[in-house]
C-alpha cells in the first residue's frame, strides 16, 4: 500500500503548476510577459554590445542580414525562456 501512495503522489502536480483553468491562464500570461521582456532585453543587450545600430540597419538601410541576426537573437532568447518554463 505504501508504494501505491508514493506513486499517487508522484502523479499529482506540484510546484508552480496549477490544476485550475484560471490559475493556468494567469501562469500563461505571466510567462508570456516575461518571455517578451526577455526577448526585448536580449535584443537590446546584443545591439548595445555590437558596433553600429542594429535597429537602424534593419529599418533605414533595409539590411536583410542584420534582420536575420536580430531574429536569431530573439528566437534564441525565446528558446531559453521556453526551456525554463518546461524545466
Amino acid at each position: 500500500m505504501h508504494s501505491l501512495q508514493l506513486l499517487a503522489q508522484a502523479a499529482t502536480p506540484s510546484g508552480w503548476h496549477d490544476a485550475s483553468l484560471g490559475g493556468a491562464l494567469i501562469n500563461t500570461a505571466v510567462f508570456a510577459l516575461v518571455g517578451i521582456a526577455v526577448a526585448i532585453i536580449g535584443y537590446k543587450l546584443f545591439d548595445w554590445c555590437t558596433p553600429g545600430d542594429l535597429h537602424e540597419e534593419i529599418i533605414k538601410h533595409r539590411n536583410v542580414a542584420a534582420a536575420l541576426i536580430g531574429a536569431a537573437i530573439i528566437i534564441g532568447s525565446c528558446i531559453v525562456v521556453a526551456a525554463a518554463i518546461m524545466g
